[in-house]
């Protein structure tokens, strides 16, 4: 170790005693470990011993493991695992966890878990680490300390009361306020008027932290229907904000929306399930999660990977951690350079930052106004497969170390250390420690920080590259942000240059400055995702869109950060797509880097890629044109017989085929072709002519359908229309099941009469009770009731169906013996306490999403999230599952009493 200098600028350089005896503490604690606790995360093993072997700990008075626990003292983990089982579950459950999430593809339990039984889930033979919570930032940009006040005052009942506030209201005065900034700034209103293409035939999704103003966007005319993956609409609000941007730009495209917030597999998982489950063309995310490597694509990276190689465009922020052509960057990264000089008592050397082989730095000073900032480190070997040993130390100016990361790599871990910078950051300094092995490259990234000299003589070193992680993929186009209208109104360090301004009302020219906190490229990558070798500069970001735009959703009008700008460009996308579908991703691709608008240095440069998307300009280069979108429509029926509206055994009906044309486009020639593989049923004739069919318009016919005498009740006669036209959107197909036989007016009803269940608090496994039906065979209607013999708004009523304390944390599914899943209701009823007397059924008039706290306790008739009659398709006879997920924290009920009615056929 190098004692401390006399020259204070040269202490301030260097590891002085004090910043050593206290590494050396926390290296103790390293050495110390048994085999269980080298599998925790460091800072959660010295939690846990601060909070039980106070003695042990005394020698770090002002360390911050920066762990969250609650006043139960759980604390949120990702429990990775050799192989996912129910019994790790189970046993995560026994221990007192409550579940948050689970990934049976990549092997992830997320939970919430006592602190004192971390290293008893770790000594599982399956549990190969147990990693305090992958957490992740979006990336808009507000003020920090804006930030922080409103954190501090915005409680989950607070966001509920304000979120109903605003639905009664229909945000009138926002929406008469509301302009789209980036439809001029991308002359898309020029493209949209000039090409005549809208968004049709292309679903654009989106992944964020969540859509809690969605009703209040929907009733205020600012989206339309949203397709949420079930349980996954997530918290807060910057979904709704991005999905308003997809509608701006595309308001005839359809929209999707799943959480990315629910951890990293989480994240991987429904990346995959947008585009396989809900059948997205066009992806965008605007989130990072810290544990993302820069040199190796990881589970959300290969996710996205999947589904660009599957057809899909996928578009992701490019971060606002600034870059260093405008000074703002917050990132280092390079070889490391063994200073020789030792850290600590037992193990480890410290790198030298200073390139200048006679003198040493062996810190990387932050600014003054990077505090509550997280810190990542990440270095050169594959994932999993770290044998080289490095740590991450924050030193104060007085040279107390004052927060650290010393996970133990010995070969099966990954090469990540990460802590949170303490709220005050003044004098700070970071060091990289290589505790063992070899000198390998590194990189070093503060989130919403930076680097900066400071005020005893040390020197900021930064380089460019800090985009990472997923946005960095190949299958993804990262997109940075330049101003679509006014200024970003805050300083983002005092001191700062005046931020650019945008040229609302008018449209972008080569004269526009990016924003000064967005990411800077390339990003070099050592491994392929298998970990083997593979050597690779790839140029980030690719292209650059507006923020800075309004939306209707408070907190962001004006939206600010590349969160904003990666739907603008994706939206553009889905118009590119929506005037030419016949375009693979990469001519898409190519459409918008071709025709982007170059600023900044001349070429391709790593603040803005290939420059600013342009609407007008890539449709024109993709020669799009008004496409027609032609769909039969759902069949109506009149039995020739008897003139009932049902098909009947032994009887011919005449079966009408209407076709919608919603595109922007006349579907001209249009003709269907209607064909059966019901045994027996004849179709005549099987096929025929609409003519033209223009935009908006509906053209049916009528063919005739004949069932045999031998056909059951209730059995299915499935028809596939085929319909034709001049278009390259052309044919499209759709299938309709219609059955045999009149429904019964007689529902027979199985009820559950067990013990009440209690529904596990902020468990996304939920609870399931099963209801087993026998005798009805096939169905024609079901419907879904929660009963209750007295009902009541009251807390730990005994008499309601469903007694909970808070309904709108409450995801309620039916899965019938098929597997067939109906999401009932999903994050509705706000704060109002319990569900009683409320009937789910397709023939109510009203959705279950649309009540209020004052709604409670809730009853009634109403429609389902989806509707019940897909669940009728197959036989009803066997296990039906009503489940329950509390999804939100603080709140508790139980399941007492619900009926499942099914009808069959006469």
């Amino acid at each position: 170790m190098t004692p401390a200098s006399a020259d204070p600028v040269k202490a301030s350089k260097t590891i002085t005693d004090r910043t050593a005896a206290q590494i050396a503490a926390l290296q103790s604690i390293k050495k110390s470990l048994t085999p269980a606790e080298a599998k925790v995360d460091s800072t959660l093993v010295v939690e846990a011993r601060k909070r039980t072997q106070a003695a042990a700990t005394s020698a770090l008075p002002q360390v911050q493991t920066g762990v969250a626990v609650t006043p139960q003292s759980t604390t949120l983990v990702d429990i990775r695992a050799d192989k996912y089982s129910e019994d790790l579950v189970n046993a995560v459950r026994a221990a007192g966890g409550q579940i948050r999430a689970v990934s049976p593809e990549h092997r992830t339990v997320r939970a919430e878990v006592p602190l004192a039984k971390l290293a008893q889930i770790a000594g599982r033979s399956d549990v190969s680490r147990v990693e305090a919570g992958s957490d992740a930032m979006t990336q808009d940009l507000k003020n920090k300390r804006d930030t922080k006040s409103r954190k501090a005052a915005s409680s989950k009942e607070d966001k509920a009361r304000e979120i109903e506030r605003r639905l009664a209201e229909k945000q009138v005065s926002v929406q008469a306020a509301k302009v789209a900034e980036s439809d001029k700034a991308h002359n898309a209103e020029a493209a949209r008027d000039s090409f005549r293409v809208t968004g049709v035939g292309t679903k654009l999704c989106a992944l964020s932290d969540g859509i809690g103003s969605l009703a209040v966007s929907q009733a205020a005319g600012e989206l339309p229907a949203v397709d949420v993956l079930p349980g996954q609409a997530g918290s807060g609000d910057e979904g709704t904000a991005m999905l308003e941007i997809l509608h701006d730009i595309a308001p005839n495209a359809e929209l999707g929306f799943a959480t990315a917030f629910n951890g990293d597999a989480s994240f991987a998982d429904n990346i995959k399930k947008l585009r396989f489950q809900l059948g997205c063309d066009v992806i965008v995310d605007d989130v990072i999660y810290f544990n993302e490597s820069p040199f190796q694509d990881g589970i959300i990276a290969r996710a996205v990977d999947a589904v660009a190689a599957d057809g899909a465009l996928y578009f992701s922020s490019a971060g606002n951690q600034g870059n260093v052509a405008d000074g703002t960057s917050g990132h280092y990264e390079g070889q490391f350079v063994d200073s020789g000089v030792g850290v600590g008592k037992f193990a480890g050397t410290a790198h030298d930052f200073n390139p200048d082989p006679n003198a040493k730095q062996l810190f990387n000073p932050l600014s003054n106004f990077s505090g509550d900032t997280p810190v990542v480190l990440h270095w050169a070997d594959p994932l999993g497969q770290s044998f080289n040993d490095y740590d991450l130390y924050l030193v104060n100016a007085q040279g107390n170390v004052v927060t650290f990361s010393q996970n133990n790599q010995d070969g099966a871990q990954d090469p990540y250390e990460r802590i949170n910078t303490p709220s005050s950051s003044t004098g700070t300094r970071l060091a990289v420690v290589k505790y063992r092995g070899e000198d390998k490259y590194f990189a070093l990234s503060l989130f919403g920080g930076r680097f900066a000299d400071s005020n005893d003589g040390l020197k900021k070193y930064v380089t460019p590259g800090t985009i990472r992680g997923h946005a960095a993929a190949n299958g993804a186009v990262a997109v940075a942000a330049a101003p679509a209208a006014g200024a970003l109104p805050f300083d983002l360090e005092p001191g700062d240059p005046a931020n650019p301004s945008g040229p609302y009302p008018g449209a972008y020219d080569s004269t526009q400055k990016p924003e000064r906190f967005t990411s800077d490229g390339p990003r070099r990558t050592f491994f392929a995702p298998d970990g083997s070798p593979l050597a690779e500069v790839r140029q980030k970001p690719d292209l650059t869109a507006a923020d800075g735009v309004t939306t209707s959703v408070p907190g962001f009008a004006p939206f600010f950060g590349t969160s904003a700008a990666a739907p603008n460009a994706a939206a553009i996308a889905g118009l590119i797509l929506s005037g030419n579908p016949t375009l693979s991703p990469a001519e898409v691709r190519e459409a918008l880097v071709t025709t982007a608008i170059d600023i900044v240095e001349s070429g391709v440069d790593n603040r803005t890629g290939a420059g600013i998307v342009m609407a007008d300009a890539a449709l024109a280069y993709t020669g799009a044109s008004p496409q027609a979108l032609a769909r039969a429509q759902q069949p109506t029926v009149v039995n020739d017989a008897d003139g009932s509206s049902f098909l009947k055994p032994g009887t011919t009906a005449t079966v009408t085929v209407p076709v919608a044309n919603n595109g922007d486009g006349s579907a001209a020639s249009t003709s269907v072709v209607l064909t059966t593989t019901a045994a027996g049923v004849t179709i005549a004739p099987r096929s025929k002519y609409y003519g033209n069919i223009d935009p908006g318009q509906t053209v049916s016919n009528t063919y005739k359908v004949t069932v045999p005498a031998t056909a059951g009740l209730g059995s299915t006669v499935k028809l596939d229309a085929r319909v034709t036209y001049a278009g390259s959107t052309s044919p499209t197909t759709n299938s309709f099941t219609l059955r045999v036989g009149e429904p019964s007016r007689d529902f027979k009803t199985f009820a559950y009469t067990g013990a009440p269940v209690a529904i596990p608090d902020n468990d996304q496994t939920g609870v399931s009770i099963s209801l087993p039906v026998t005798g009805v065979g096939a169905a024609s209607n079901l419907k879904f009731s929660v009963d209750g013999s007295a009902c009541s708004s009251t807390e730990g009523s005994t008499t309601v169906g469903i007694d909970h304390t808070f309904v709108g944390d409450l995801v309620g599914t039916l899965t019938s013996p098929s597997g067939k899943t109906v999401t009932l209701f999903s994050r509705s009823g706000s704060s109002g306490n319990n569900i009683c007397q409320a009937v789910f059924e397709d023939s109510a008039t009203k959705a279950f999403s649309t009540v209020t706290s004052a709604n409670a306790p809730f009853t009634g008739s109403w429609l389902a999230a989806a509707p019940l009659s897909s669940l009728t398709a197959d036989g009803a006879d066997g296990t039906w599952v009503f489940k329950v997920a509390d999804v939100v924290s603080s709140d508790r009920g139980s399941i007492r009493s619900v009926t499942l009615s099914i009808a069959g056929w006469v």
